[in-house]
């Protein structure tokens, strides 16, 4: 430190010395007590002195103030962080509960899945061997199957966001995905057989699908809600839908008269005009006739109720037989009845037998086939191709199966 710099230190120490002189000057106090006077002098040192433990006191009570201040807003702050980390503790808790209770909903709702899947297909095809889709028409083609996958993608993106993706989950996603693909496959194979019955129906004629608008499809019973989700994964209302269509085409299909009403090589007169063998006027003919002899049995030409068994001006004895879908068929000239109102017949089951009352000129079967209402050529339905009758000998066969199964 230089001369000068020391010189201005002094200066100003003398200056702070002098100032605090001047603030503490030596003070004598007079006290007058019974006539005497004494007096106190308070040196400038003990003015200091005490100045200096006052001042010392005070920083020391602030110190302190400040240091329990700090101490409690530390505490604060502990205790603060202590009740953060238990509610963060409880939110995970929360989560972990809430988590077993979403993994625990999907396996209910995988398990109610795979008895409704069971369900129907044991409904629609009566059997639980394995690998049903490959066993109802063969194996889908490419179309199918890339959609079938999107599906199935789609649902298990969508499943996935319900849960969090744990190990523990991962196992039913698989299920999911697996349930979801096997549903778009056999949603692909039943709509190729079921459009197989419609082409079926088709050969004879009819409008599979003006048959579906007319079918007086009775439905009812109480609302039950579908139970775990709010709607059905799409896949299995596809898949639904298509085995109801397949199973109604197929139905359909069984009841167009097919059969031979009786066991006749040959025809005496087809539907359409003819020459009235009784007056040679033109006629219209609703029907085929085929001769035979007296009593031969007449046979249902396909399945379905007796909804009438009597007599009909021109036709004589008549049986006739609905087979739903606006679809009858009409049996006359009969010498004799061997079923009765109410009846279910299948294709095949003799219903009557051959005569020649009414307006007949020999023994024979007039036979009619009618769709609401209106006549038919029945030529159509007993020249089926034999494509068309494998279609309804599997139906069939398909459609037992269910029914043997209750």
């Amino acid at each position: 430190m230089s001369q000068q710099s020391k010189k201005g230190v002094a200066t100003l120490w003398a200056r702070i010395a002098a100032r605090c002189a001047s603030l503490c000057p030596e003070r004598e106090i007079f006290l007058r007590s019974g006539g005497q006077v004494k007096f106190i002098r308070i040196s400038r040192r003990a003015q200091l002195a005490a100045a200096g433990l006052l001042s010392t006191a005070v920083i020391g009570w602030t110190g302190l103030t400040l240091s329990m201040a700090v101490g409690n807003a530390r505490m604060e702050r502990d205790r603060a962080a202590l009740s953060a980390e238990g509610k963060a503790v409880a939110s995970s808790a929360n989560k972990v509960a809430t988590y077993r209770q979403s993994v625990d909903r999907l396996a209910h709702e995988l398990e109610e899945r795979q008895d409704f899947m069971d369900d129907l297909y044991r409904t629609h095809f009566g059997k639980e061997d394995a690998t049903p889709a490959q066993d109802v028409v063969g194996k889908p083609d490419r179309t199918t199957q890339a959609n079938g996958q999107a599906d199935g993608k789609a649902g298990a993106h969508r499943l996935s966001t319900r849960i969090s993706a744990a190990p523990e989950a991962a196992p039913l996603l698989q299920i999911d995905a697996r349930q979801r693909r096997f549903a778009a496959l056999l949603t692909g194979a039943v709509q190729q057989r079921a459009e197989k019955a419609a082409a079926a129906i088709r050969s004879f004629g009819l409008n599979p699908d003006a048959l579906a608008r007319s079918a007086a499809r009775a439905q009812g019973g109480p609302f039950v809600p579908w139970e775990g989700q709010d709607a059905m994964p799409g896949e299995f209302e596809k898949l639904a839908k298509a085995l109801s269509r397949m199973e109604f085409l197929e139905a359909s299909l069984l009841a167009i008269p097919s059969g031979k009403p009786t066991a006749t090589p040959m025809l005496s007169s087809s539907y359409g005009y003819r020459s009235d063998p009784f007056n040679g006027h033109a006629a219209f003919h609703a029907g085929l006739d085929f001769p035979g002899s007296y009593g031969q049995p007449i046979l249902a030409a396909a399945d379905g109720k007796v909804s009438y068994v009597g007599q009909r001006s021109g036709y004589g004895n008549v049986v006739e037989v609905d087979h739903g879908n606006g679809i009858m068929t009409r049996y006359a000239h009969l010498s004799g009845f061997a079923s009765h109102v109410g009846q279910k017949v299948a294709r095949g089951d003799r219903i009557a037998r051959m005569g020649s009352t009414g307006r007949s000129t020999g023994t024979h079967l007039h036979f009619e086939v009618r769709v609401n209402g209106n006549p038919i050529n029945p030529r159509r339905f007993l020249e089926a191709r034999k494509d068309v009758l494998q279609i309804q000998q599997i139906a069939s066969a398909r459609l037992a199966g269910v029914g043997d199964r209750g």
